[in-house]
């Protein structure tokens, strides 16, 4: 019912925001380094939990899945980045120029951007769950994109941003990358490690079960808070709204369509390719909306484009798992399990 929640999260947003624009007002005046502290809080009680769960001694097990996690590193990093860039400037800075505001165009495909160069951390543990992918494969591949995001993220879009003709303010940036990427990680690794040498794995699942629902609430709340900070917008630029999710639909099923295309011609096993399939699509849009709200400011173009990003991941995300299930007779006519 998850996407159910987000939907309900939205319209309350939404809502709120519109009747009650002071408090939000003040909620998003609440910034350090142009960095919004509740949105920062909140992102800490989604992400510490979730990085709880990666052990990144799990790396040591790449070696088993290289055809799968070579596919996903080309898809995530050599692809998704810029086929996004480019679409983002086909359809928002071309083909539907006329029906966006004209300062913001730029704002807009620099969201899109940041939602692309951030492959999916936690959430990928969701649909490998669903499509029961190798779950091996998947720690494998979060930590390693984990890892890889922490030294590739601010160069590659700074590449990017530039190619978009938008400064970047690389000190916020990187402030940025190391708030809701670094100092996470090993908040979270020292906190697994005191746990499983004290008490073991059931002294870190019983941690888990705790964290689980405050990481969901903590979820819905920002999802209230940013369609909150946007409602005005939303309300006043649907068009808009609903321009900005088409490139960002059409990047998702490319991807992994390319992503599980790949695999099965590199004879990946299909509990490894549906997997990867999925990572290679999603994005870790909790720090695409930090880095979005960091750069550019809570109502900004960016942070709407981000913000659409989490309008589509869910309901988009369920329908790649629907695919690759039904299509699994299909891979495995030629490649072995």
């Amino acid at each position: 019912y998850l996407s159910v929640w987000v939907a309900l999260c939205i319209a309350v947003g939404i809502a709120l925001g519109y009747s009650l624009p002071n408090l939000f007002a003040a909620i998003a005046s609440a910034e350090i380094a142009r960095v919004n502290l509740v949105v920062a809080v909140l992102i800490w009680l989604m992400i510490v939990p979730m990085l709880l769960k990666i052990d990144l001694g799990a790396l040591g097990s790449v070696r088993q899945h290289w055809k799968g996690v070579g596919v996903t590193l080309f898809i995530n990093w050599a692809v998704k980045p810029f086929s996004m860039a480019l679409l983002g400037t086909l359809f928002l800075g071309w083909l539907f120029r006329p029906l966006l505001p004209q300062g913001e165009i730029n704002a807009y495909i620099a969201g899109l951007i940041l939602l692309a160069a951030a492959p999916c951390t936690a959430m990928v543990f969701v649909w490998s769950n669903l499509c029961d992918g190798e779950p091996t494969y998947t720690l494998s591949q979060v930590a390693l994109n984990d890892v890889i995001m922490v030294f590739a993220f601010a160069p590659l879009v700074g590449l990017l941003l530039g190619v978009a003709s938008i400064t970047v303010p690389w000190d916020t940036l990187l402030i940025s990358v190391l708030l809701y990427i670094v100092v996470p990680v090993i908040v979270a690794q020292i906190i697994r490690r005191a746990l499983l040498s004290s008490g073991g794995q059931p002294a870190l699942d019983r941690l888990l079960a705790t964290l689980g629902p405050v990481s969901l609430v903590a979820l819905l709340t920002t999802l209230v808070l940013l369609f909150g900070f946007q409602g005005p917008a939303i309300l006043a630029h649907p068009l808009v709204i609903a321009l900005i999710a088409i490139p960002i639909l059409i990047q998702v099923y490319f991807n992994a369509g390319l992503a599980y295309w790949l695999s099965r011609r590199f004879g990946v096993a299909w509990c490894v390719a549906a997997p990867a399939a999925l990572i290679g699509a999603s994005n870790f849009f909790e720090l695409a909306v930090a880095a979005a709200i960091s750069l550019f400011g809570l109502n900004s173009g960016a942070a709407l484009a981000t913000v659409v990003g989490v309008l589509v991941e869910v309901p988009v995300m369920l329908s790649v798992v629907s695919i690759v299930k039904k299509t699994r007779p299909w891979y495995e006519q030629r490649v072995p399990a």
